[in-house]
């Protein structure tokens, strides 16, 4: 078990050396084509076999790797969720202890996540798919999440940065927008990801209240 997941870590393994860096995704082979396969025809309507042919395997090696397709998928939103994370926690490290600074680079983090890695992070929409174990592990991860940009938006009330009467409503939709930009975001578009990023900061910050 531990050689597969050696296979699977995607390029979010170890310390994120700077978190807007954004390289080559790093998945196994069978991941990359789940993953395109999944995107074009949803997770119901792309079957094992499939996916093996995309890779050019049989369907047997492909199990010799992932379990079943639905190995797959878990494996493929964990991956999406835990470099979100990473890169969500290095921004908020590097802000310090201003809730502004942190907040606004936490912000910047998940949407160049949603830009950058556009085809990963569209699978959310599959969370329906997940079988209640997965589910639930998939769910505890955008939890922690959630809690982190809370946890910042009240230390930023109770210094009076920010003034929304409803931060944790604030904060679901601060992440529905964020997380939207993986619905639309096109590569080729007339703005960058970067650009993008620096948009929704500012979108942001009028959600929680920040009185600029």
């Amino acid at each position: 078990m531990g050689s597969r997941t050696d296979e699977v870590r995607s390029g979010a393994e170890g310390v994120v050396r700077h978190w807007r860096a954004y390289g080559p995704l790093d998945l196994h082979p069978i991941l990359v084509h789940a993953m395109e396969a999944f995107n074009e025809h949803g997770y119901h309507g792309t079957s094992v076999r499939a996916i093996a042919a995309r890779v050019g395997v049989t369907v047997p090696a492909l199990y010799y790797h992932f379990e079943n397709k639905q190995a797959l998928l878990a494996t493929l939103l964990e991956t999406s969720i835990k470099d979100v994370l990473d890169r969500c926690r290095a921004a908020a490290e590097e802000a310090g202890d201003d809730p502004l600074a942190r907040f606004r680079g936490m912000v910047e983090s998940i949407v160049l996540s949603m830009a950058h890695r556009r085809r990963l992070a569209f699978l959310d929409t599959e969370i329906r798919s997940l079988e209640p174990e997965n589910r639930a592990r998939y769910v505890a991860l955008r939890d922690y999440l959630e809690h982190m940009l809370l946890d910042t938006v009240e230390a930023g009330r109770a210094r009076g940065v920010f003034t929304t009467p409803i931060p944790a409503d604030a904060v679901r939709a601060v992440l529905v927008m964020c997380q939207g930009v993986a619905n639309w975001f096109r590569a080729d578009g007339p703005l960058s990801a970067e650009e993008v990023a620096e948009r929704h900061v500012l979108l942001c910050l009028g959600t929680v209240g920040h009185r600029s």
